[in-house]
């Protein structure tokens, strides 16, 4: 069984604005949550670093990214976006 998510504020507002209007994104963004759930590593999961620092991210594309906290019985997706906008 996988933990739960969570999304923020912004997550939820972001996903609205940067990949809601785009449904192949938005396929492959449900897609690489899926995988990241069953196996972090087929979607290059790593630790951020400097002010980010304990917060994680995941690609979702060769672009996209989520930046997500592990709560320990959770996960809580803070941010998604290109590169340039997560970071």
């Amino acid at each position: 069984m996988h933990k739960p998510i969570q999304y923020s504020t912004l997550f939820a507002k972001h996903y609205r604005k940067r990949i809601s209007p785009y449904s192949k994104i938005g396929k492959q963004v449900k897609q690489h949550i899926k995988q990241f759930l069953d196996n972090p590593k087929l979607v290059k999961d790593h630790a951020l670093v400097g002010q980010k620092l304990g917060l994680r991210s995941f690609s979702v594309s060769g672009d996209i990214r989520i930046v997500y906290q592990n709560l320990g019985d959770r996960y809580l997706f803070i941010d998604i976006g290109t590169h340039n906008q997560v970071y």
